[in-house]
């Protein structure tokens, strides 16, 4: 028999484990790097991009595009790195559930 209270409670508890997760993404850090190092970008685990260091041997007046390929590459990359961080952190939670768009506190 259906027990409704039984899968209100396990919601509950997934919604709860899925703030927890979110929040700690928050306090995380991911890392990429372009042209051997010289461009790092760093992101939080939700993917907001929080840092970003060059090294001063790659600013090039003369070559400002290349700069900002370097940028352009390492900022991609750590956005990517975070997605797929957060996405294995949330497949931990949900046990690889899949969760329906626009269900209240647990869908995208």
């Amino acid at each position: 028999m259906f027990n409704m209270q039984k899968m209100l409670k396990q919601v509950q508890k997934l919604q709860s484990d899925m703030a927890r997760v979110q929040e700690e993404l928050g306090r995380e850090r991911v890392e990429a790097s372009a042209g051997g190092g010289v461009v790092r970008a760093v992101a939080t685990g939700q993917g907001d991009l929080v840092e970003i260091a060059i090294d001063p041997s790659v600013v090039d007046p003369a070559d400002v595009a290349m700069l900002q390929d370097l940028i352009l590459a390492a900022v991609g990359e750590v956005i990517r790195k975070a997605r797929d961080h957060a996405a294995e952190r949330m497949k931990a939670v949900t046990g690889g559930l899949q969760l329906p768009p626009g269900l209240p506190g647990l869908g995208p």
